[in-house]
């Protein structure tokens, strides 16, 4: 993704791109299609190989299998190993995807997304009229495997942020984490990342004829054990090779690693992938603790269900006091006019091009709590109104030309009051553009909070006027 890429809207691919590869588990080779889709599409898989050529959306309701990689089903048919190629997708801010695969798995490759990284990148992510809806959480939701000890929790943020860990009581793997605080990052930081497994399980698989497709150059596999010239020979007829052996680090067959903690690295990557079976974008900080497939999608399940239960509360802005303000009270006073007592926004906690969002922080010691009222402090509707329109003013301002504005409101609509707010409270008010600013007239519709209840709303329609008093 590019600085100028809006992650506000909705994306799709430039155009079809493809890659053939081996299935890991099938060895079956697979031709895989990527299509542009229409916005609201999502991800879905077609099987063009079957009769009728079936599609399979992406949603862990369908997931039926977790052993070796994610396996959707629906009536019956098929299609395993999608957490790379899901991964890729949203890595990539590809909303809107057929993927065509002419056979029951997806390709392998190299065992990281990067392979279908570059062949997106090869075709380009193109912006679609369409809004993209992010949807955000007000409590924390945990997911916790006693059995396995997997411990997954996703709490409040106002991105998405994954974050790793992971202990095999391997001695060549130890203990490792890994981060991703911004989606950006995952081209270049996760998505090189390959598959892991460790050499008895790789044996195990073997010996039950399980990874048909299965190559040294498309997993890591670790030897955390002593390994017999038996079992060498054995694993080199296994992949076609003439020889095998382990590098001193405990990695089969002379590995070089792309990450120190590579393994903790794919798990993440896996993370991003089966979490986007949940079906919706979401906002929030996911911090998984020893994390697997199965984890994943029983993940995945319990956050679709806390979004389809709370969809109401979806554009509810989310306020983290830890992050440092995009505007600050100097900068705020240095583009409004307003002072004490009217100064009615302390800070500004985001600013796009189509919406702005602004604290406010109610205090006791306000001077209209003296009459408003006398034993039951309320803060006045109006004044409510005002610290939108103050907000609002910021955000016209900020999308004009150079210069000194002031903003002054033509009318306000459907105003409605629902729920008082009182002496304690942190406001936070919702402004965003209805339409495009046109000449001058900015028509906006504003939303006071109170952590996720909705106090006020209204529509406003303001205009934007150049100052050209040489003393403003």
């Amino acid at each position: 993704m590019d600085k100028n890429f809006n992650v506000d809207k909705q994306h799709t691919l430039g155009q079809s791109v493809s890659i053939s590869g081996t299935g890991l588990h099938t060895g079956i080779n697979v031709k895989m299609v990527l299509k542009p889709a229409n916005p609201g599409f999502g991800y879905q898989f077609q099987r063009v190989d079957l009769p009728g050529s079936p599609v399979i959306k992406a949603d862990c309701d369908l997931v039926t299998d977790t052993s070796r990689g994610t396996t959707l089903e629906k009536d019956a048919v098929k299609i395993s190993t999608v957490e790379h190629i899901l991964a890729a997708l949203v890595g990539m801010g590809v909303d809107n995807c057929l993927i065509e695969v002419n056979g029951p798995e997806i390709p392998i490759i190299d065992g990281s997304s990067y392979p279908f990284v570059e062949i997106i990148e090869k075709v380009g992510v193109i912006e679609q009229d369409a809004a993209k809806v992010w949807y955000t959480l007000d409590t924390n939701i945990s997911f916790y495997d006693e059995k396995k000890r997997v411990e997954m929790t996703a709490l409040p943020s106002p991105n998405f942020e994954v974050t790793t860990l992971i202990d095999f009581n391997s001695p060549v793997l130890g203990t490792q984490h890994a981060s991703m605080k911004n989606i950006r990052l995952f081209k270049n930081e996760i998505s090189p990342c390959r598959t892991f497994c460790f050499l008895h399980e790789l044996e195990a698989l073997l010996e039950h004829n399980l990874i048909k497709g299965g190559d040294i150059n498309n997993a890591i596999v670790v030897v955390d054990k002593a390994v017999t010239s038996e079992e060498m020979e054995r694993l080199a007829k296994a992949f076609g090779r003439k020889t095998v052996e382990v590098k001193q680090e405990g990695y089969l067959n002379n590995l070089e690693l792309r990450f120190p903690n590579e393994a903790a690295r794919h798990k993440l990557l896996d993370v991003v992938g089966d979490l986007a079976l949940i079906g919706y974008p979401i906002k929030a900080n996911i911090i998984a603790n020893r994390p697997g497939h199965s984890s994943n999608v029983e993940f995945a399940k319990k956050i679709k269900q806390y979004i389809k239960k709370n969809k109401h509360t979806r554009g509810i802005p989310v306020y983290d006091p830890n992050l440092p303000p995009v505007y600050n009270l100097q900068q705020i006073e240095n583009t409004l006019p307003h002072r004490f007592p009217f100064l009615l926004v302390d800070k500004i906690i985001e600013l796009q091009d189509n919406f702005i969002i602004g604290i406010k922080n109610v205090s006791f010691n306000e001077y209209f709590f003296q009459g408003h009222f006398p034993g039951n402090p309320v803060m006045p509707g109006v004044l409510q109104i005002e610290a939108l329109a103050q907000t609002g003013g910021i955000l016209c301002i900020n999308a004009m030309p150079e210069g000194k504005y002031d903003t002054y409101f033509l009318k306000i609509d459907n105003c409605k009051f629902k729920q008082k707010v009182s002496p304690g409270d942190t406001m936070i008010l919702k402004m965003e553009l209805i339409e495009p600013i046109r000449r001058g007239i900015c028509v906006m519709r504003g939303s006071v909070y109170v952590g996720n209840k909705l106090c006020t709303e209204g529509e406003f329609t303001a205009q934007l006027v150049k100052n050209t008093d040489p003393k403003s």
